[in-house]
C-alpha cells in the first residue's frame, strides 16, 4: 500500500484500503486505552471522516499517524466533556431565595386567606372561576362543560372575582 507514495488518499480504491487496514487495530487501540464507555467505535469512524474531509491535506504515508492522532485527541475531548458533565451534576442548586422572610410569611399568610375565602364561594362560582383561571379554559368551553350559557358562566366567574377582591385586600388577577 504504501509503495506508491503518489496514490491520493481522496480516491475512493486508496481511502477504502487505508479503512480495510487500520480501522480494527484503531478500535482496539481506542478500546482498551479508554474503555468501552467512551464509544471507541464512533470516534473510529469519526477519526475517518475526517481523513477524507482532510484528504487532500494528508499525505498516504501520514494517514496512520493522523488516525491515531485524531481519534486520541476525540477521545480526551470527550473525557474533558464528561468531567464538565460530572461536576456540574455534582453542583448543588442554591437552596436559597432572596425573599425576605416577612414576604414568605406574607405569601404564606395570603394563600391561606384566598384559600379559605375559595371555599367559602358557592360551588358554581368556585368551579368556573377556577377552570377558567387555574386551567385556562374560556368561557364558552366551561359554558359547555356545565351544560348552561356562556352569559351565566361569565357570570359566576365576575361574582367570583368580585368576592374575593372584598374579602382580600390587593387581590388582582390576570
Amino acid at each position: 500500500m504504501e509503495k506508491n507514495l503518489n496514490d491520493s488518499i481522496c480516491k475512493e480504491a486508496v481511502f477504502e484500503r487505508i479503512y480495510n487496514k487500520y480501522s480494527k487495530d484503531l478500535y482496539a487501540y481506542l478500546y482498551y486505552k479508554y474503555g468501552e464507555q467512551f464509544n471507541p467505535n464512533d470516534k473510529t469512524q469519526d477519526a475517518f471522516v475526517k481523513l477524507w474531509s482532510n484528504c487532500k491535506k494528508v499525505t498516504l504515508s501520514k494517514a496512520k499517524s493522523f488516525l491515531y492522532t485524531v481519534a486520541n485527541n476525540m477521545m480526551l475531548n470527550e473525557i474533558k466533556h464528561q468531567k464538565v458533565v460530572l461536576k456540574h451534576q455534582q453542583t448543588q442548586p442554591k437552596d436559597y431565595t432572596y425573599e425576605t422572610p416577612e414576604f414568605i410569611l406574607e405569601k404564606e399568610q395570603f394563600l391561606e386567606r384566598y384559600n379559605k375565602v375559595l371555599a367559602r364561594l358557592n360551588e358554581e362560582q368556585r368551579v368556573a372561576f377556577l377552570l377558567n383561571k387555574t386551567e385556562g379554559k374560556k368561557h364558552s368551553e366551561i359554558a359547555e362543560m356545565l351544560g348552561v350559557t356562556q352569559k351565566v358562566v361569565e357570570y359566576r366567574i365576575y361574582s367570583a372575582f368580585n368576592i374575593l377582591k372584598k374579602e382580600l385586600k390587593g387581590f388582582k388577577i390576570k
